[in-house]
């Protein structure tokens, strides 16, 4: 039986592709399209609308992020999971920045991909521990948390079990208006960027550190 969500991989090393794919169709993944460049990634993700896109960092003509920066612009719900070859801050970053739902390391690609596949299905990120370990604490982000409020903290943890702002709340017994203005704060607070799932996902990828 399949696993559940359909799912298209991208990579200009044909071996490094045959493994993959092999590799998750032995897991029973739903490969529905496979590419070799950036242009075929992109033109399958927009052509068969699949939930996941594996996709090389690096390939001719556009790269994994570019890719998701068009996915992001043109409002494609498509979630990206990047595998590479780079430890720098800087790409890890940019990964954040354009909401990428994974960043592997290509060298635990194997042990990490379903591990990857089961989080970014269910709506969470998955960064490859290793990079984390790699770039050491973001002390801007420490700070970040520390200037919440207990009440924001308390909305954020609710946040991060998939708490509506309606049922949010009803559980601490304040209005839907005060809920989205501690909403609005926390993001300020975070400095993330006012749309829809930004917060969510910062909260499924940061729980450890406020749950």
């Amino acid at each position: 039986m399949k696993n559940k969500g359909t799912i298209i991989t991208a990579d200009d090393h044909p071996l490094l592709l045959k493994g993959l794919n092999d590799f998750l169709l032995e897991k029973n993944y739903n490969i529905i399209g496979s590419g070799n460049n950036g242009r075929e990634a992109y033109n399958l993700i927009t052509k068969l609308n699949p939930d996941i896109a594996i996709l090389d960092i690096q390939m001719p003509f556009m790269s994994g992020l570019e890719i998701a920066q068009k996915c992001k612009t043109n409002g494609i719900a498509t979630r990206i999971i990047l595998i590479t070859l780079h430890k720098e801050k800087e790409l890890y970053q940019q990964a954040q920045d354009l909401n990428i739902f994974g960043y592997v390391l290509k060298e635990f690609a194997l042990e990490e991909i379903e591990t990857c596949i089961k989080a970014v299905s269910n709506g969470n990120a998955f960064f490859s521990p290793e990079i984390k370990g790699l770039l050491g604490p973001n002390s801007r982000e420490e700070n970040s948390l520390k200037s919440l409020t207990p009440s924001e903290k308390k909305i954020l943890k609710l946040i991060a079990n998939d708490k509506t702002n309606k049922e949010i709340a009803s559980l601490l017994f304040i209005s839907y208006r005060t809920v989205e203005k501690h909403r609005s704060n926390i993001i300020t607070k975070l400095e993330l960027e006012h749309k829809t799932n930004s917060l969510l996902i910062w909260a499924k990828e940061h729980q450890d550190k406020f749950m």
